[in-house]
């Protein structure tokens, strides 16, 4: 899907907000897993319009970095204040994860990371990482 735009169709008010730790080993409900996967009140999560590193495993040592950071970051944002889970065009991957734009005001959360360095824009094809 690329040339997504950065401003999607989000609800005119943000309803949604939690406080979001990291996953750990015990029952994850409420939690972030990393820069573009996490829980919110029993449910798995993708977020649809980006793509972070990989922590499980990473395939080198620059893209477990990176990949840390933009789990804390997602953590950082999500817990920034009221959201919204905006569905797409699919409901689900072949995971069974919800497929999800994260967006504040209008905007999506994805497009930050993205700004950051921390994420690519997803069009479909994971891209590399490593140097």
């Amino acid at each position: 899907m690329a040339g997504l735009p950065a401003i999607v169709s989000a609800p005119q008010q943000d309803m949604l907000s939690a406080s979001f730790p990291i996953c750990g080993d015990g029952p994850r409900v409420t939690c972030v897993v990393d820069g573009d996967t996490f829980w919110h009140q029993g449910v798995k999560i993708r977020i649809a319009d980006i793509d972070t590193p990989e922590l499980s495993p990473p395939r080198c040592d620059a893209e477990r970095v990176k990949g840390e950071a933009a789990k804390r970051r997602l953590r950082d944002l999500l817990n920034a204040g009221k959201f919204s889970l905006v569905a797409g065009w699919r409901d689900e991957d072949r995971h069974g994860r919800k497929l999800r734009t994260v967006t504040r005001n209008g905007h999506s959360i994805g497009e930050t990371l993205i700004a950051e360095g921390l994420a690519h824009r997803w069009d479909g094809t994971r891209r590399g990482w490593c140097d």
